[in-house]
């Protein structure tokens, strides 16, 4: 049974196109063939992230329009043979697409492919009911700062409603020198708001905008990061692996003990 997973968060900024290219990679790299599918019509970027922008010929508008078949439209990675993308229309807007399209297109594609990861744009309008019209898990993307965190509990509130319950949260840019100091919130603090599971902490690193901007998923650096590791094990623990959470917290002995106890995990 192929998995179909929209990586949402309500906010924009928060890592949410990052998210969906770094684990859709390392799926891949797992041995599992990953459809990822970008939902933000008009403002299409998962394409630049893959690297992948000149190579888009067709987009899920023409699919839609009969104008190509559904695997002329899917860009396949240079890299990994097992990915491949279904690109959105930088010249659409958000309302050229209905949920019920989207869900048409979702679920042909889950004939063939283990996951399928939908890329949703930010805001809960069109654009995110496109994006969630055909999904059975979510995986929603914050940062913690109060405002992402608020809407990301907003567009929980939104998934249950549409019968989505099977929801993981992803903290991103973590700063823990910051938390420790009191400037930010901590996983725990977001965890406590949000009240689902959390299933990865991705700290900030500097690599993603360089990554970002060569086109190269963190996941297949040469040199290893906390960033790119991280995202590898957001993808064996959906894999149904039991990973450890990293240790972001240097040599802060205090810090780390707070983590434990307030996230109830073991962290080496």
């Amino acid at each position: 049974m192929s998995r179909i997973i929209v990586v949402t968060s309500g906010k924009g900024g928060v890592g949410k196109t990052t998210s969906t290219a770094n684990l859709g990679m390392a799926l891949a790299q797992l041995g599992r063939k990953v459809a990822v599918v970008d939902a933000d019509f008009g403002l299409r970027n998962l394409d630049l992230l893959l690297g992948l922008e000149n190579r888009v010929v067709y987009t899920a508008v023409e699919v839609l329009a009969g104008e190509c078949r559904l695997d002329q439209a899917l860009v396949k990675d240079k890299r990994q043979n097992r990915l491949v993308l279904l690109p959105a229309a930088q010249n659409r807007t958000k309302d050229a697409v209905t949920p019920d399209q989207m869900k048409q297109l979702v679920v042909s594609l889950a004939e063939s492919y283990d996951y399928i990861l939908v890329d949703s744009p930010a805001g809960i309008e069109m654009g995110f009911q496109n994006a969630i019209a055909a999904a059975q898990e979510a995986l929603v993307v914050t940062t913690p700062e109060i405002s992402a965190v608020r809407d990301a509990d907003r567009v929980v509130g939104l998934l249950e409603a549409n019968g989505i319950k099977k929801i993981h949260l992803i903290v991103n840019r973590l700063k823990p020198a910051m938390v420790q100091a009191n400037d930010m919130m901590s996983v725990a603090d977001v965890q406590e708001i949000l009240a689902i599971s959390l299933i990865g902490v991705v700290p900030d690193d500097e690599r993603v905008i360089v990554s970002t901007n060569k086109g190269e998923p963190l996941v297949l650096a040469d040199a290893p990061s906390l960033a790119g590791l991280a995202f590898n094990n957001i993808a064996r623990r959906l894999e149904g692996e039991k990973v450890d959470f990293l240790d972001l917290t240097a040599n802060n002995e205090g810090l780390l003990n707070r983590f434990k106890k307030l996230l109830n995990y073991k962290i080496f």
